[in-house]
């Protein structure tokens, strides 16, 4: 098989490259080794920056997103007593959408029979070849028989485990990684959030979520121990938990419910450079990670595919090759700025093992910065909304 892009990763960033590219005639296979129930069946995060949403839109995607999403104006850090707002549409004009990543994954898998975007899932043993000559391919098994797809470029945007990354020699490779020594325990419920916003919590206790996917489905996380066990978190032991570190006033709006799903989730902040060799480029989660404080990771992936998509449109369209080169630059310089904001808010609203007396001054100190400070609050409003492309 031929074509002129190759993607290997079929969730939203490599869905998302591979529409925009279509739109641009650009011929497109994805290459996905799960099955799309499996793609569609992963729990991941739900806000939106304007950059996403806007991809959708110029797509012509976005419509039930529009529909069924919730629009959010603001954002709320919570000290354990009060609640600090953090109103992003009147500090910076903009707003974010809660719209569940399996929702949007959802949009961009029915639309991609109808747009000639070629999707091949249960793929195994996908493996990148020659890519350092203007002949790259990728090698395939499915259903026990061997397949390749010859290509002009190679887009990794298979995760943090897939094989794009590895095709890049470590000769020429830097990778930077920071592992936090916690967790988030999350529990998802048919139930009404407690907020109508996020809301973020400092505690002594630790850090705590309170966010959601609708109207009458929640998402709520606290932090634990590295080694903690899902086996000592039973519901009510949870919700006990919630109520006292999300605060009085957040507490008195819980409402407790069975659990449809509970798991720990480690944190690591990760960053590969370079992000483009040769002829394979990575996006999304294959070339950096962040916290999920902040909610930065899908919106990342998707400036990614935003810069991603422009280079080899233009490559496409007039043999650029200079949009080609200045991809890994560009995507970086906004990737180290997110990271910055996810490890900044990490610092500040969790727990670590080796803080002592004065570190918890600190944070206190800088949650009433924040408190009282139209500048501060401006500042994580921009970064929060999402900084300019």
């Amino acid at each position: 098989m031929r074509t002129q892009v190759a993607i290997v990763g079929a969730g939203p960033a490599g869905l998302l490259l591979g529409h925009l590219l279509r739109a641009e005639g650009v011929d497109v296979v994805v290459v996905e080794r799960a099955s799309a129930d499996y793609v569609l069946g992963r729990i991941r995060a739900g806000v939106l920056e304007r950059t996403t949403t806007d991809l959708m839109d110029r797509i012509g995607l976005g419509e039930r997103m529009h529909r069924e999403g919730l629009v959010h104006s603001g954002f709320h850090l919570a000290d354990g007593e009060r609640l600090i707002h953090i109103d992003i549409e009147a500090l910076t004009g903009r707003q974010v959408m809660v719209y569940g990543q399996t929702e949007l994954t959802r949009d961009l898998m029915d639309a991609a029979p109808g747009r000639g975007l070629q999707i091949v899932y249960e793929a195994s043993d996908v493996c990148l070849h020659d890519v350092e000559s203007d002949a790259p391919y990728i090698s395939y098994h499915k259903g026990g028989v061997a397949h390749r797809i010859d290509a002009q470029f190679i887009c990794g945007c298979d995760g943090y485990h897939g094989p794009s990354r590895q095709a890049v020699p470590a000769l020429v490779a830097t990778a930077y990684e920071k592992n936090y020594p916690f967790g988030w325990l999350g529990i998802l419920a048919d139930v009404p959030p407690c907020s109508q916003e996020l809301i973020y919590a400092n505690h002594e206790r630790g850090f705590a979520l309170a966010s959601m996917r609708s109207g009458s489905r929640s998402r709520y996380y606290v932090q634990v121990p590295l080694d903690d066990r899902i086996e000592n978190w039973p519901d009510e032991r949870l919700w006990d938990e919630l109520a006292i570190r999300l605060g009085p006033e957040a507490a008195a709006h819980i409402v407790r419910g069975p659990a449809l799903e509970k798991s720990i989730a480690p944190l690591r902040s990760f960053v590969f450079e370079p992000m483009r060799h040769g002829r394979v480029m990575l996006a999304g989660d294959s070339a950096h990670i962040v916290p999920p404080t902040g909610a930065k990771g899908l919106n990342l992936a998707a400036s990614d595919v935003h810069y991603l998509s422009e280079a080899l449109s233009r490559y496409f369209r007039s043999n650029d090759n200079d949009a080609v080169a200045a991809y890994s630059g560009r995507a970086l310089a906004r990737v180290w700025k997110a990271e910055r904001f996810s490890w900044q808010l990490t610092r500040l609203l969790h727990r670590f093992p080796d803080s002592d007396a004065f570190d918890r001054k600190m944070q206190i100190a800088e949650l009433d910065y924040i408190a009282s400070s139209v500048a501060a609050r401006t500042a994580i409003a921009e970064n929060y909304v999402g900084l300019p492309l």
